[in-house]
């Protein structure tokens, strides 16, 4: 028998690699996927780099590693197959939870494929399914899973009740950052051999393929990537959370500011989403901080709830509702996505810098992908595959079960399986949240005429073209009072600005 490892399971704490210490280890470098979409040089330079320095540790373990670099997984089964023939391999659970293509490529090629459970989650499928059966109605609610997991596992319970007696500190964790705070730098890994050469590679290999994504080389600045590519590292940011961001995470979670791309963000889905921290071990590191005294509950909590509750509820939901959220299109939103997504160039200044940052890291944090991104993709009206195309291109931590929940079911509200209402906001949110509207070219308090923040037309124009299908929203009665003081007049004006707004996107004018 051997184990077969996905590039998203690197870990030798759990699952079959952990389990059968003493049977070969087969890794399959699929490259062909790769020239799919115009991945994001960084995503692809992390996830390579990655499955080479987990094949050296497994060797340097004394592990059996058969490690083929390949087209597709069908060309690295054949490689496999020609030196073991009729071979029985064992493999985790993929995340997205469909296996059967798999099974179906190792089949064919006279093997036997046996599934285990994926254990770098905390819910199993079991223990989701069970929940999802006692829920009112067809969709998920987040707050409800997240109770139930946090009872599960005995997370910040005392007994049967939530530490500090309120299962959500949401409120204390929308606070804007005074003038003279300075976040803490996140931190940095050195690049070595294996690293710098799977750069290189991934430049040449795979340059041909960005004419959709004119990325540009700011990629390339050894400084800009800082993504762990080893479990050490990946503990050690673990460490560097905990000890230099976590205590003001809460606080600020929800903020934005142009100097400050990480702000006090954990920096840790990349290293979750490819198995090189478990996120039991995340939890428990940061709850033990919050038991230490060094960080406060606000902080604490909203971090478990990123990772124990959110995560885990977006994978399931994903891995149960896969076929729906892939073709939802509930508003009939139609706009083509435009090209300032890859390019950067826009005079929207919040707009602007995140995209900006996404091109040079493949990142940006949760609120400027929901609230910037998605928010301007739902007003705007962008096709959700399209926009969930980009995400899953575009960002170092994006995989299927991650983006389309986010993105199909949250950011643009395509479905209704998981959100109740449309995350959409003028740009009184933005203005709020971040130091953006300063000295943007557009006026934030406009909604029309010359200037006037395309945010603010967008979003009325966005609540009236929806209105048959979001009005009845028991959330989103107070905006449509608003909606209802407008005149025919003014609505006439905002119908057009965003009109105009949409014709400088597809211009390059915006």
């Amino acid at each position: 028998m051997t184990v077969w490892v996905l590039g998203d399971q690197l870990t030798r704490e759990h699952g079959p690699v952990a389990e059968r210490p003493d049977e070969p280890v087969l890794l399959i470098e699929a490259h062909a996927f790769a020239e799919r979409l115009p991945y994001h040089p960084q995503k692809l330079t992390l996830v390579f780099s990655a499955m080479r320095h987990f094949r050296d540790e497994l060797r340097d373990a004394g592990r059996d590693v058969h490690y083929h670099q390949v087209e597709t997984f069908g060309d690295g089964l054949d490689a496999h197959f020609d030196d073991t023939p009729a071979d029985d391999l064992r493999m985790m659970c993929p995340a997205g939870g469909d296996a059967d293509r798999l099974r179906s490529l190792v089949e064919e090629r006279g093997g036997s494929l046996e599934i285990v459970e994926n254990s770098l989650f905390c819910c199993s499928r079991k223990l989701f399914d069970d929940w999802a059966a006692d829920r009112t109605g067809d969709n998920y609610r987040h707050e409800d899973f997240y109770r139930h997991i946090r009872r599960e596992t005995g997370y910040l319970m005392d007994d049967d009740e939530p530490v500090g007696g309120e299962w959500n500190y949401d409120e204390d964790n929308r606070e804007t950052p005074p003038d003279d705070w300075t976040p803490p730098g996140p931190p940095t890994f050195e690049r070595d051999e294996i690293t710098r050469d799977v750069d290189s590679w991934v430049a040449d290999r795979f340059d041909g393929s960005y004419d959709e994504a004119p990325y540009g080389g700011s990629w390339a600045d050894p400084e800009a990537f800082r993504w762990p590519v080893t479990r050490q590292q990946a503990l050690s940011a673990l460490e560097d959370f905990c000890t230099d961001r976590l205590a003001t995470f809460g606080s600020y979670q929800d903020a934005m500011q142009r100097d400050s791309w990480a702000m006090s963000h954990s920096l840790l889905s990349s290293s979750l989403n490819l198995g090189l921290l478990d996120p039991r071990e995340v939890i428990e590191r940061a709850i033990d901080t919050f038991e230490r005294g060094d960080a406060p509950l606000n902080s604490v909590e909203g971090f478990v709830r990123q990772v124990l509750g959110w995560r885990e509820f977006m994978r399931h939901v994903y891995r149960r509702e896969r076929d729906e959220l892939g073709a939802a299109n509930q508003l009939n939103a139609t706009e083509p996505l435009p090209d300032f997504f890859w390019t950067g160039e826009t005079d929207m200044a919040c707009l602007a810098d995140v995209i900006e940052g996404v091109r040079r890291r493949g990142y940006s944090h949760h609120i400027e992908r929901l609230m910037v991104l998605s928010n301007f993709g739902t007003t705007f009206g962008i096709e959700p595959r399209a926009l969930n195309r980009w995400f899953h291109a575009a960002y170092v931590d994006a995989f299927h079960w991650v983006t389309t929940p986010n993105v199909v079911g949250m950011g643009t509200f395509a479905s209704d399986v998981l959100s109740t209402k449309p995350y959409a906001a003028t740009s009184n949110y933005v203005d709020r949240m971040s130091d953006y509207c300063g000295d943007c070219r557009y006026y934030k308090t406009k909604t029309t005429g010359e200037n006037a923040c395309p945010l603010n037309a967008l979003y009325w124009d966005f609540l009236g073209r929806n209105e048959d299908q979001i009005r009845s929203n028991h959330r989103m009665g107070l905006v449509y009072s608003h909606w209802d003081d407008k005149d025919e007049e003014e609505r006439d004006a905002i119908s057009d600005r965003a009109a105009a707004i949409r014709q400088a996107a597809r211009d390059g004018d915006l």
